[in-house]
C-alpha cells in the first residue's frame, strides 16, 4: 500500500498535526506516456501555510481531503514515457505520496553526480532562485551597500547573504538564537548578525551595525523586525518583501507603524514578489547559482529529517525556527 498525506482541516492559528491525515491507497501503475515515481526528498516551506487557507492568492489553495503538494525530488521506478528512463531523478511539484504516477509535465531531470539530490530543493531549486531573483532583480545590490536580511539563517536567507557578498555588500543577518548568529558569520560570511530573541532594542541594534542606514532590506519575516529595520532605512533604499512568517499564523490582521512617510521622505522603493514573476528567466538563475556553487562562492545548510511520516512535523518545526538552512525530509 502507498502512504498519502492529505489536508484534513484548514488550520486556525498555528497548524497542528491533527490538521493532516495519513491514508493509504493502492500503489499506482503507469499508463502509456506515464512514469512511476518514488519520492526521495520532500521540501517543506513556510509558503505552504498560505495555501492551507481558503482565500484568493497568487496560487490556488489546497483542497480539503486531498494530498498536499510541494517540491519533491523523486526517482523514476518505471517509465512508459520516452523522455524518461528507469533510474532517472526528477524534481517537480508533486503530491505528498510515497509513490505516484506522472505524465512528465513540469518535471526536470536532476544529476546526482553534480550535486546532492537534496540541493535541488534548496540552493539549486526554488529556494536558491527565490534568493537570486528577489535580491538581484528587486534589491539591486551594489558595491558598498549595507544589506540586512531577516530570517537570515533560513533556507532563502543564507543564500541571499552570500549573493550580497558576491556583489560587494556589507551583509547583516537577523536570526533567532546564538548558534544561528555564529553560523551566519562563520559559514556564510555575514559581516554581522543579531539575535532578535536576546536583543531588547532591535532598532538601536540595527543602527549600531548599519550606522549609515540600510540600503537593501530583504525581508522574510515581517512583524516588529520589519518595523525596526525600516526605522533605519537609508535614502533611495530598496525593500524586498519575500515572506512574513511572523504573521502567517495570526488570526487577526496585524497592525504596526505606518510606512508611508518613511518611504516618501527617503525615496524608498518597496516590492513584494513571488517566484512565478521570474519563471521565464529560471535558466539564467540556475546557471548563475550552479556556477557560484562550483566556484566555491556559495555554501548551503540543510536540516534533514528522515521518514515519510515526519513530513508534517518537519513543516510545523519551521514556525518554531528549528531549521538551519533548508528543511528537507529524506524518504
Amino acid at each position: 500500500m502507498n502512504k498519502v498525506i492529505k489536508l484534513k482541516n484548514r488550520p486556525v492559528g498555528a497548524p497542528q498535526n491533527s490538521d493532516f491525515e495519513f491514508t493509504k491507497e493502492d500503489t499506482p501503475s503507469p499508463k502509456d506516456g506515464e512514469l512511476l515515481l518514488e519520492a526521495r526528498y520532500v521540501s517543506v516551506d513556510p509558503y505552504l501555510r498560505g495555501r492551507m487557507m481558503d482565500q484568493k492568492s497568487y496560487i490556488e489553495p489546497f483542497k480539503l481531503n486531498e494530498p498536499i503538494t510541494s517540491g519533491i525530488v523523486a526517482e523514476v521506478i518505471e517509465s512508459k514515457n520516452e523522455n524518461f528512463k528507469k533510474g532517472d531523478f526528477v524534481n517537480g511539484m508533486l503530491a505528498w505520496k510515497e509513490q505516484q504516477t506522472s505524465n512528465g509535465e513540469g518535471l526536470n531531470k536532476v544529476d546526482a553526480d553534480k550535486a546532492p539530490l537534496s540541493a535541488y530543493l534548496g540552493v539549486l531549486g526554488l529556494t536558491g532562485l527565490t534568493a537570486y531573483f528577489g535580491l538581484t532583480k528587486l534589491g539591486l545590490p551594489k558595491e558598498g551597500d549595507t544589506l540586512v536580511v531577516s530570517g537570515a539563517a533560513g533556507a532563502v536567507g543564507t543564500i541571499v547573504g552570500q549573493i550580497g557578498k558576491i556583489h560587494g555588500c556589507k551583509v547583516v543577518g537577523i536570526a533567532g538564537n546564538d548558534e544561528k548568529v555564529e553560523m551566519l558569520k562563520s559559514k556564510f560570511g555575514y559581516d554581522a548578525a543579531i539575535n532578535y530573541n536576546t536583543t531588547e532594542d532591535m532598532t538601536s541594534a540595527i543602527a549600531e551595525v548599519a550606522p549609515d542606514g540600510v540600503n537593501v532590506f530583504f525581508d522574510n519575516v515581517g512583524g516588529t523586525i520589519f518595523d525596526a529595520v525600516l526605522a533605519n532605512i537609508a535614502r533611495n533604499a530598496r525593500v524586498v518583501l519575500c515572506g512574513a512568517i511572523a504573521d502567517y499564523n495570526k488570526t487577526e490582521t496585524p497592525s504596526g507603524p505606518r510606512v508611508n512617510t518613511t518611504l516618501i521622505k527617503n525615496s524608498v522603493s518597496m516590492s513584494g514578489f513571488t517566484l512565478r514573476d521570474f519563471q521565464s528567466d529560471f535558466q539564467e538563475g540556475i546557471q548563475k547559482l550552479a556556477g557560484w556553487l562550483s566556484e566555491g562562492k556559495l555554501e548551503y545548510e540543510e536540516t534533514i529529517v528522515e521518514g515519510f511520516d515526519n513530513i508534517p512535523q518537519a513543516f510545523l518545526d519551521l514556525f518554531e525556527g528549528k531549521n538551519k538552512g533548508k528543511m528537507v525530509v529524506k524518504i
